[in-house]
């Protein structure tokens, strides 16, 4: 018997102290290492982006890995890449944790533009007000003094 699945998560990850570390003439380098992490894990990567202090990932996650095994292994390699880069000199770390939201592929290509107009969405709404929205959207209980 074949088994068939559909995992979709729209991830968002921040820096530590949620400080602007990911300097936008270099993000794209971040985020082609990021998707070969994906891309070994037998993933498939929809969209990455996002501004200085975080990032937001639409992937398809392999039932054959954890969430939180997944996030582990991005987060701790492209910390080591991103201080061993010498191009994200500010960079101290990821902070702990992060919001991981199950999608219907449905909402796919709209969860898609959304990831890609990042820049213009943070000039209306800082990150905090988009993380917090999230986590309401997707009725997800948090304490605020987690959040900062």
């Amino acid at each position: 018997m074949t088994s068939y699945r559909q995992i979709i998560y729209h991830i968002v990850f921040r820096t530590k102290h949620h400080h602007p570390t990911l300097p936008p003439e270099h993000k794209k380098e971040l985020y082609m290492y990021i998707h070969g992490i994906i891309k070994n894990k037998n993933c498939h990567l929809y969209r990455i982006n996002g501004v200085e202090n975080h990032i937001h990932i639409l992937t398809d996650l392999h039932p054959s890995i954890a969430l939180a095994d997944f996030m582990k292994d991005i987060k701790v390699a492209s910390s080591l890449w991103l201080k061993k880069s010498g191009k994200f000199t500010k960079f101290v770390g990821w902070s702990e944790g992060y919001g991981a939201f199950t999608c219907s592929n449905r909402d796919k290509n709209t969860i898609i533009e959304y990831i890609k107009n990042q820049e213009e969405h943070h000039k209306k709404i800082s990150s905090r007000e988009e993380y917090i929205s999230l986590l309401k959207e997707h009725g997800v209980e948090f304490d605020e003094k987690y959040l900062l």
